[in-house]
C-alpha cells in the first residue's frame, strides 16, 4: 500500500528517479561547492622594464646637439650651420635615435629624442639663423681678412682711381644737367607755349664695387620734368625733339639717337612691344637719347602719345604710374642720368683710402 504522503511526488514521474522527500532524506550531509578559479587572459603581468642605454644616449645626445645649434644660431654662425661638420654631427644623432626606437626597452626615450631633433635641427635652426643675417645686415660669416678688404674697395672694378678722378664730379654733373634742363624747358615754352611739371625728385643710389660691397661712386639722376600738354602731331614731334638737340649739342653733347626709330636696327617685333608699332608715326611711344661719351652724361626724352593707343595698353600702364607721381598721363618727359660719380665731397676720402689697393 503506498503512502498517501508520497504519493504526489510519484504521480507523473514515470522512468525517473523519486524525489527526495521534504527536507531531504535523513541523516544526508551538507557539503558547500569550492568556488571554481577565475582564469584570465594572461598567466601573469608582465614586469615593467626599464629604459636601456641606447635610449638615454639617444635623448642626451640630441639635447646636446640642439644647445649646439641654438648657441650657433645666437653666435650668428648661418655659415657654421651648413658646414659639412654640423651635417655629419646631424646624421650621426639621427643615427642614434633611429637605432633608440629600434629597440623595446628604448623606444620611449628614443621618441623624445626624436621630437627634439624635428624641432632643432640643421635646417630649421639654419633657417632661423638666415632670417636673422637678412634682417640684421650682417653677412660677415667665415669671410676671409682678404675678402672683407676687397669689400671695402671705395671704387670700380675695371676702373682707375685716375679715371674716376679726371672725370665730372657728381656736382659739376648736377650743375650741367640742371642748366640744360632749364633751357630745354624755356626754349620749348618759348616756341610752343608747353607749361612744365616737375614729376620727381632726384635721385642718387649707391654704386656696387664690384667686389660684393659698395663703392663710395653714386649713379645720379636729375629731377625728371614733363609738359602739362600732350603731344599728338607727328611733325611737332620732330619739331620739339629737333629744339631739345640744339641745346644738347651747344653744352658739347652728341645729336639725338632714335631708339623707336626704325634706323635704330631694332627688329620690328621689338618695336612693336616698346613702342605700340614700328611705324613713327603710329608709335604711342617715341624715346630719343643722347650723351656726351667718355663723360657719363646721358639725357632721355620720351613722349607719350595715347591718341596711338586704341587697345588702352599704354593708358593702363601710365594710369598707374600717374597715381603715384601725379605726372601727366601723355606728353614729353626729360631728364638726365650719369653713373658712378665721386662728389666732391669725397674726394678725399677717396685717395686716402684707394692708397690700400695698389693691386686694383
Amino acid at each position: 500500500m503506498v503512502d498517501p504522503k508520497r504519493a504526489r511526488y510519484l504521480t507523473g514521474a514515470e522512468g525517473a528517479p523519486p524525489v527526495p522527500p521534504p527536507g531531504g532524506y535523513h541523516g544526508a550531509r551538507r557539503t558547500a561547492a569550492a568556488p571554481a578559479p577565475i582564469v584570465g587572459t594572461a598567466s601573469a603581468a608582465t614586469e615593467k622594464q626599464s629604459a636601456n642605454a641606447i635610449g638615454w644616449i639617444a635623448l642626451v645626445a640630441a639635447i646636446l646637439f640642439a644647445l649646439v645649434l641654438l648657441g650657433a644660431l645666437l653666435a650668428g654662425g648661418t655659415d657654421l650651420l651648413y658646414g659639412v661638420t654640423m651635417l655629419t654631427l646631424q646624421l650621426v644623432v639621427l643615427g642614434v635615435v633611429v637605432a633608440a626606437l629600434c629597440t623595446s626597452r628604448g623606444r620611449v626615450l628614443g621618441a623624445s629624442a626624436l621630437v627634439i631633433v624635428l624641432l632643432l635641427n640643421v635646417a630649421t635652426v639654419g633657417a632661423a639663423s638666415a632670417l636673422q643675417t637678412s634682417a640684421s645686415g650682417s653677412y660677415g660669416g667665415e669671410k676671409t681678412a682678404e675678402q672683407k678688404h676687397e669689400e671695402a674697395y671705395p671704387g670700380v672694378k675695371d676702373r682707375s682711381a685716375d679715371e674716376i678722378l679726371l672725370q665730372p664730379s657728381l656736382e659739376e654733373v648736377r650743375e650741367q644737367s640742371d642748366a640744360m634742363l632749364a633751357e630745354i624747358r624755356r626754349r620749348l615754352s618759348d616756341r610752343f607755349g608747353y607749361t612744365w611739371s616737375e614729376i620727381g625728385q632726384e635721385d642718387l643710389r649707391p654704386e656696387r664695387n664690384g667686389y660684393g660691397g659698395e663703392s663710395m661712386l653714386v649713379q645720379y639722376i636729375s629731377v625728371p620734368w614733363a609738359t602739362n600738354e600732350p603731344i599728338q602731331d607727328y611733325d611737332r614731334k620732330l619739331a620739339v625733339m629737333g629744339v631739345i638737340e640744339e641745346v644738347v649739342t651747344q653744352y658739347g653733347m652728341y645729336g639725338l639717337y632714335s631708339f623707336n626709330d626704325p634706323s635704330s636696327s631694332l627688329d620690328d617685333t621689338i618695336l612693336q612691344k616698346f613702342y605700340g608699332s614700328s611705324d613713327p608715326r603710329t608709335q604711342h611711344t617715341w624715346e630719343w637719347y643722347s650723351d656726351n661719351y667718355p663723360d657719363p652724361l646721358r639725357f632721355y626724352a620720351v613722349i607719350h602719345d595715347l591718341s596711338n593707343d586704341p587697345a588702352g595698353e599704354l593708358r593702363a600702364e601710365r594710369e598707374a604710374e600717374s597715381a603715384g607721381s601725379g605726372e601727366p598721363l601723355e606728353g614729353l618727359q626729360i631728364y638726365f642720368l650719369a653713373p658712378e660719380l665721386l662728389s666732391d665731397a669725397d674726394r678725399a676720402e677717396f685717395q686716402e683710402r684707394m692708397q690700400e689697393y695698389p693691386g686694383f
